[in-house]
């Protein structure tokens, strides 16, 4: 095909496809579809080879969060059974970090339920973030906390944080569909604080919530625009006591097709498959490998995952290799930007300064962690707009919800957080 021939020459280069390239990805047929896998796949082995990256997520606090984001089980409101608790301690979060390195993760992403932290918050994230680096030599940490107020950022750099996450989640025009206890602004708003304090900022988006093929790639676009290192790609896990329970709209083709599209928008930048990849893509996620150089190991905040051992044999299975602590993960003209960036900030962590993929600026990108449909304040999905067709159910759309199962983590238990 020429688009994807195009899109290659593009990706190769760090040339920014246009809107109309960028739908048109999402719009090929099935049969195409290994097409565009492979076109994909020749982008992400330029800039990452046939590494992959390990994350590990240690929940510090769950549920009872006022915020009301549609698609999460910890909203306010949410009937979903899930565990409840308020923060971990720095010792136990530096003990489930632990778990998650000595299967081969090398950044720890540490969330809390809530609209944002108090400063005393980020005072006791900031002794968990010390406990975790003192016991885990050269891993990552990102935190992933809400809204941030002025200072915040900072004092986390200061702690020893590396990264920031901070979703999006879909578009700047329907946000105000799935939350209206915080706005669209108030998360550009934090992701660009983490940015000035030097951190690298993570953000990303969760396809599945019934948004149009254009609401896909504003997300996307706006994700490069901002600059963040990591996009993780999350899919709606459709917790039953959520308003968005009865959202199934994905199918494993679907999925790809998205994920090749950030690819294709985002050539060098890391692109996570994040929550909702067990039950969306579930027997096809090996060939998503091949497009993405970056996934959760082990469970979510509030849902299972696959076992972590069946994570690194099908990273194995597929010809792929995890990434070592002492692989620097971006590209090195990114990596170089980012630093830069980070020193200028005052910090010696990295940081981008422009969009992704800009061949014009090569420090940027777009950005990374959460779990879609039970996350904290900074993850999130999205409703039809109001003058969008209304989505397919699944029998017409071919989304198999007799396949699938939302499995929730050990609620009713003392099950230990990502056990």
């Amino acid at each position: 095909m020429d688009l994807l021939n195009t899109l290659v020459d593009k990706g190769l280069r760090r040339e920014l496809p246009s809107r109309e390239e960028a739908l048109a990805v999402l719009a090929t047929s099935d049969d195409d579809l290994l097409d565009v896998v492979a076109a994909a796949g020749k982008v992400r082995r330029q800039w990452f080879g046939r590494r992959v990256k390990l994350n590990y997520l240690v929940n510090l606090k769950s549920g009872l969060c006022p915020e009301d984001c549609s698609y999460c089980s910890q909203r306010l409101g949410s009937t979903a059974g899930i565990l409840k608790y308020s923060w971990l301690k720095p010792d136990e979060a530096s003990q489930a970090a632990a778990a998650g390195v000595a299967g081969g993760a090398k950044r720890v992403c540490l969330v809390a339920s809530g609209r944002g932290p108090t400063d005393r918050d980020v005072e006791r994230v900031g002794k968990t973030i010390e406990a975790i680096k003192e016991q885990n030599e050269g891993v990552e940490v990102c935190a992933c906390l809400g809204l941030l107020s002025d200072g915040q950022a900072e004092r986390l750099r200061e702690a020893g944080a590396d990264a920031y996450n901070h979703n999006l989640n879909t578009s700047e025009g329907t946000y105000g569909e799935i939350t209206t206890t915080h706005t669209y602004q108030d998360r550009v708003d934090t992701v660009q604080k983490a940015h000035a304090a030097g951190l690298s900022a993570c953000s990303g988006l969760i396809a599945g919530m019934g948004e149009s093929d254009e609401d896909l790639v504003d997300v996307v676009y706006a994700l490069r625009d901002l600059g963040s290192d990591s996009v993780p790609v999350n899919f709606l896990i459709p917790f039953e006591g959520t308003p968005l329970a009865k959202e199934w709209n994905l199918t494993p083709q679907r999925c790809l097709r998205i994920l090749a599209m950030v690819r294709f928008v985002c050539p060098d930048v890391e692109v996570r498959i994040a929550g909702g990849r067990e039950v969306h893509l579930r027997s096809m996620q090996p060939l998503a490998l091949n497009i993405a150089n970056s996934i959760f190991l082990g469970d979510y905040l509030t849902s299972e995952g696959q076992a972590g051992q069946a994570d690194l044999d099908m990273i194995a299975d597929a010809g792929f290799e995890v990434e070592g602590m002492g692989t620097t993960t971006l590209p090195r003209h990114r990596a170089d930007a980012s630093a830069a960036a980070a020193a200028a900030a005052g910090g010696c962590g990295s940081a981008a300064s422009a969009g992704c993929g800009s061949a014009a600026d090569a420090g940027a990108g777009c950005g990374s962690h959460a779990e879609a449909g039970s996350g904290c304040g900074p993850c999130g999905g999205h409703a039809p707009q109001a003058d969008a067709p209304e989505a397919e159910p699944a029998e017409a759309s071919g989304a198999r919800t007799d396949l699938v199962a939302v499995r929730r983590r050990g609620a009713g238990t003392e099950l230990a957080p990502n056990a």
